[in-house]
């Protein structure tokens, strides 16, 4: 591993981030900035009819800015602008303190058919950690660089990257009989965010398939609440489940096969059960009398963990997904509620009650020990990045919601908040097939 890779392994972990549909967001760094390793993006050449047809270095600069974990250097700082490996005096670069410079060149090789190639040097070393070339049209231009800075990440840092990736959330506009409910997706970086479902009842619990082309979620329409099925590149939708009292907290299985969900049945109690979505047919699990609520499934199909209040207090449990006996899983604290698996199983993201404070806390499961990550009073719906490495939550402060990515040792946090509206309920892609 290379001396930057090393040094990374002591620094914090990523973020990426989520902007609303027909509100702008407004991102703020709040914690870590400090510890960033100083890399260097430098603007690709072009070669080809025209203006540079897309900006990829500045996409990739802000990718990788977005991780907490790189700092890249502003362009009016940089005392050369090398395209090639050939033309970098690394000694100008060693002046500045930059540990990584990346260059690239884009050539058009065809009406909007672009090459792309990309170089990524230590500085200190003098020595190539990476090289690539890749084709692009200008409609994929953007997709190409956040696929470059995965690349970069993953080399740099031995973790996958996440900048591909998407974020589904709700954003909620308006007061009383004007207030509109917004179910958005958006690129991780928030662009390329487009409304999926628009509604004046409440939308809740996004959840996104294993293979990322579908969302289950809560919709309040005709005043009931129902869980649908939608798939996100053609918005067809399908309803599930409607029965007679709570339809609530779908969670898709790893299998994309079955859903577990909360349902009440008509008799008022909380139950959890699961869905074939092909069939619609249900299959009871738990029988407490008590609140069985929010499953979540174990990463091998295998298990159900849920929030249950049947010791006296929210906390969480886990049943076999055949049913059977539930076994107590959270033990620190009076409140334990919301559990997200973590993409490797061995932890879950939960919602915390800190000294009255309900915070974002992670869950070792095999030790039973607990971490909490966040500062806040009202945190909630946490949820991992497919990587592991951070997590998204919803918090509210001032009478607005926003959104929050912080990293699974707390030392890196950046806060996201819509000009217009809240925005609450978030939920983290898997990784694309392609």
């Amino acid at each position: 591993m290379s001396r930057i890779g090393l040094r990374l392994i002591f620094l914090g972990l990523g973020f990426c981030l989520s902007q609303a549909a027909l509100a702008e967001l407004r991102i703020e760094i709040t914690k870590g900035q400090g510890e960033a390793v100083p890399i260097a993006v430098v603007p690709f050449g072009y070669q080809g009819s025209g203006e540079e047809p897309y900006d990829l270095a500045e996409v990739v600069a802000a990718d990788l800015a977005r991780t907490g974990r790189f700092a890249p250097v502003p362009e009016s700082d940089m005392l050369q602008k090398p395209t090639t490996g050939a033309e970098i005096d690394f000694g100008d670069w060693r002046i500045i303190d930059t540990e990584v410079v990346i260059v690239g060149r884009v050539t058009e090789s065809f009406s909007n058919d672009f090459l792309i190639e990309f170089r990524v040097f230590d500085v200190f070393r003098a020595e190539q950690l990476l090289g690539f070339r890749l084709k692009s049209n200008q409609a994929n231009m953007r997709r190409t660089a956040h696929r470059i800075s995965d690349m970069i990440y993953e080399e740099l840092t031995g973790i996958k990257g996440i900048a591909s990736t998407r974020i589904a959330y709700v954003n909620v506009t308006g007061k009383g009989k004007a207030e509109k409910f917004r179910l958005i997706v958006a690129d991780a970086d928030g662009e390329n965010a487009s409304t999926m479902m628009e509604s004046k009842q409440p939308i809740m619990s996004p959840a996104w398939s294993p293979d990322g082309r579908k969302l289950a979620y809560v919709s309040f329409e005709n005043n009931q609440s129902q869980v649908w099925v939608q798939i996100v590149r053609t918005g067809a939708r399908t309803r599930v489940s409607a029965r007679k009292g709570v339809n609530s907290a779908p969670a898709w299985s790893p299998d994309g096969r079955l859903l577990a969900l909360t349902l009440s049945k008509g008799d008022g109690n909380l139950d959890i059960y699961t869905l074939r979505v092909a069939t619609k047919r249900v299959k009871k699990l738990t029988t407490w009398p008590s609140i069985e609520t929010e499953p979540n499934w174990s990463t091998d199909g295998k298990q159900i963990y849920f929030t249950s209040d049947r010791s006296g207090g929210p906390q969480i449990y886990r049943i076999s997904a055949d049913g059977g006996r539930a076994d107590r899983i959270t033990f620190e604290g009076p409140y334990n509620a919301r559990p997200r698996l973590s993409p490797d199983g061995k932890q879950i993201g939960v919602v915390h009650n800190d000294r009255g404070n309900y915070r974002i806390a992670v869950v070792d499961i095999e030790r039973a020990y607990t971490r909490v990550l966040t500062d806040g009073s009202l945190d909630e719906s946490p949820s991992f990045a497919p990587n592991g490495e951070v997590l998204i939550f919803a918090s509210r402060s001032g009478g607005r919601g926003y959104l929050t990515v912080v990293s699974v040792d707390g030392r890196f946090e950046q806060r996201i908040a819509a000009t217009e509206g809240d925005v609450r309920e978030p939920a983290w892609s898997p990784f694309p097939l392609n």
